[in-house]
């Protein structure tokens, strides 16, 4: 018998096709009242870095003179808060005064800062009973950003400040 044909050598395999990038994260707005802290969060979202923040109260129904907003964070009035964004953010906003439980007493003043210490924003003095006043300022390319309240007066340091309505908003 004659011997069985060869077969033809294998085709070579075709290189893998790289692997399509993870899709990037959908848009979101988070709440700075409802954001968890770094010890106990999933470093996907933004979160309070919890050894690098001051006393925070993240609450509802938060009242600057006499308006009511639905949420918000409140301070001591010399006090730092420090928010790791981990992920790409473009704004961050709020709006901001003394709380109606000072009662009219105490002033403070608000900071933005960027997570090199170089200040963004800065409020006029706000004094208890002053309107709020907004807050809007780009963080992109931000890894962090702190919110500073600093007392100013002499009953500066009864205050206790908010941070009104105080969202981030990432890509």
């Amino acid at each position: 018998t004659p011997p069985a044909p060869t077969p033809p050598p294998p085709a070579p395999e075709p290189p893998p096709a790289p692997k399509p990038p993870p899709p990037a994260p959908a848009p979101a707005v988070y709440q700075v009242s409802e954001l968890s802290y770094s010890l106990l969060g999933d470093h996907t979202e933004p979160e309070v870095v919890l050894g690098q923040s001051s006393w925070i109260w993240q609450r509802s129904n938060v009242a600057i003179a006499g308006t009511r907003y639905a949420h918000g964070v409140t301070v001591h009035a010399r006090s730092s808060v420090t928010i790791q964004l981990n992920r790409p953010c473009t704004r961050y906003q709020a709006m901001v005064g003394v709380d109606d439980l000072t009662m009219g007493l105490g002033a403070a003043r608000f900071s933005v800062f960027d997570g090199n210490g170089a200040r963004l924003w800065r409020s006029p003095v706000m004094k208890g009973g002053d309107p709020a006043v907004p807050v809007s300022v780009a963080i992109g390319g931000q890894s962090s950003i702190r919110l500073v309240v600093e007392p100013q007066g002499p009953l500066g340091g009864v205050a206790l400040a908010d941070w009104a309505d105080s969202r981030i908003s990432c890509a």
